[in-house]
């Protein structure tokens, strides 16, 4: 068995059983980021033939703000799956979600495929049908959340679950860097944000996606949600909480833990 194979089991079986892992990194040193991607792969063919099915791909810390807080210095990929959206109530237990974390973000829904290298701004958006107002919830399965970059690209970009708001808006009648968000948590304000915070435009986080995935033969496929990072900092979120974005625009999205 190889060692991608090896720490694939390890992130898989904590994925489903709710617990974590001593981060990688720590367990091998000499771990790169190509090998964190090819864990990832790994752990995703797992969930296939589980019966998930690829519906999109994110990106994460993508704003400083985020990557002060996780200790990253770039951002991360990853793949979103059917059994990650959420319509209604989150059950952090049936999710088998650790220590979920919240955070507001623009979903760009595809219309047709953008394959790296060279995918530029303009092409996002000649690809994109409409953008929504989207609230992912990410989690980690490396113990702490002591996760640097390798862990968290083979953890799939410490994915959790996600919620899509029910309205949504065509992206070139938007200014997407200038879009704010505010969000609310039980009832109170919690934190706003622009769509500046990632990379400097939305636009720019789903091209480097792109291309950053293309470098795998990895395409963003049409039909797909493209989560394009968060526009402000990570909430912390445990049973009971509710969470409430309204992003100028586009509208609004609630996610409500049980």
């Amino acid at each position: 068995m190889s060692k991608h194979q090896i720490y694939a089991d390890q992130l898989h079986v904590a994925l489903r059983e709710g617990h974590v892992v001593v981060p990688l990194i720590e367990q091998d040193p000499s771990l790169t980021i190509d090998d964190a991607y090819a864990i990832s792969l790994e752990v995703m063919r797992h969930r296939t033939i589980e019966g998930e099915t690829v519906i999109g791909k994110k990106i994460g810390v993508t704003s400083k703000v985020v990557q002060d807080m996780l200790g990253v210095d770039q951002p991360d990929f990853g793949f979103m799956t059917d059994r990650m959206l959420v319509e209604g109530d989150i059950d952090i237990a049936a999710h088998k979600l650790i220590a979920p974390r919240a955070e507001a973000e623009i979903a760009f829904v595809l219309k047709s495929s953008l394959k790296g290298p060279g995918v530029t701004e303009a092409d996002v958006l000649a690809a994109t049908e409409k953008v929504v107002a989207c609230f992912e919830v990410v989690d980690s399965r490396i113990k702490d959340w002591k996760i640097g970059i390798v862990d968290t690209v083979a953890d799939n970009a410490s994915c959790g679950v996600f919620v899509l708001g029910d309205e949504h808006n065509d992206p070139a009648a938007l200014d997407l860097p200038n879009l704010k968000v505010v969000v609310k948590k039980n009832g109170q304000f919690l934190s706003e944000g622009y769509g500046s915070a990632v990379q400097g435009s939305p636009l720019t986080a789903v091209a480097w996606l792109a291309n950053t995935l293309g470098r795998y033969g990895v395409t963003l496929d049409a039909g797909d949600v493209i989560l394009s990072g968060s526009l402000v900092p990570l909430a912390d979120a445990v049973a009971g909480d509710e969470f409430e974005m309204e992003l100028d625009g586009v509208g609004r999205c609630v996610a409500r833990f049980v």
